[in-house]
């Protein structure tokens, strides 16, 4: 179970991002690319693959497929997994506070074959408080964690995910006119895993190469979150995970009207 290290909070917050490198081990890596290979290429937009919604962010990023942790077991396993949890929990949970606690907003499998340009967007100027970023008192508070899990190497010509290092905290508008200044490709082996502030400028470069760039995104926010597009976890998964998992995705029990029940603070 990897602990944030002074080192980590020193570079998350100076840059903000870090990669983990060799993150996920081979038997889940293996298990999530068969997985990946299952996926029908040809699925419409709107229609479901095993509980995932193909949704793609525009017409050249490639297939999406939205609410992927409802595909299956090796899914599951990324909820909580020990090389990134306590650190995001650390980054984005509340550390310190009396709500104190995790909630994955998005989880989307990425499949690209080519193509792909994502423009550059987020950054501190005037940015939403839900990705925001922030660091007071010896507490981390970012309104959004993201990481991407490469599935498969991801080096030049593949697609990388490009950023501009410290945007996070820029507080003046990003001064391009497309050109992409200032942005660098993070490339990663796959089984590795990118860890990043959703504040941070960032985007898609093109992929030129032959083959596939697959990917696993999550996004993980404060447990008070709701889901952007309005996914809701189906009852088949929330009771076959375990608490600590469960408790991530459902971090606040629904209480109904006539409900006896008094609700918890979570």
């Amino acid at each position: 179970m990897r602990q944030p290290s002074a080192a980590d909070d020193f570079f998350f917050d100076l840059n903000g991002y870090l990669i983990l490198e060799n993150a996920v081990e081979p038997d889940l890596l293996g298990a999530l690319n068969a997985e990946f290979d299952e996926f029908p290429r040809d699925i419409d937009l709107g229609h479901w693959h095993r509980g995932a919604q193909r949704r793609d962010y525009n017409a050249d990023t490639g297939l999406e497929l939205h609410h992927c942790l409802e595909i299956g077991a090796a899914f599951e396993q990324m909820i909580d997994h020990p090389s990134w949890i306590n650190l995001v929990r650390h980054y984005c949970g509340e550390e310190k506070s009396y709500v104190e606690g995790l909630f994955i907003d998005e989880a989307i499998a990425s499949v690209r074959e080519s193509g792909g340009l994502h423009s550059m967007h987020s950054g501190g100027f005037q940015g939403a408080l839900r990705g925001a970023y922030g660091f007071k008192n010896g507490v981390f508070r970012c309104g959004q964690v993201n990481i991407i899990l490469a599935l498969t190497d991801i080096g030049p010509g593949d697609g990388a995910t490009l950023v501009v290092p410290a945007s996070h905290k820029s507080n003046l508008p990003y001064p391009t006119d497309g050109d992409g200044r200032g942005a660098i490709p993070l490339h990663m082996k796959k089984g590795d895993a990118l860890l990043f502030a959703d504040g941070l400028m960032h985007g898609g470069s093109e992929r030129t190469n032959p083959g596939e760039r697959r990917i696993v995104i999550l996004r993980y926010g404060p447990l008070w979150g709701a889901t952007r597009y309005g996914y809701q976890y189906s009852p088949a998964l929330l009771d076959r995970l375990t608490p600590a998992r469960r408790k991530i995705l459902e971090p606040v029990p629904p209480i109904f009207p006539g409900d006896t029940r008094l609700p918890e603070e979570r």
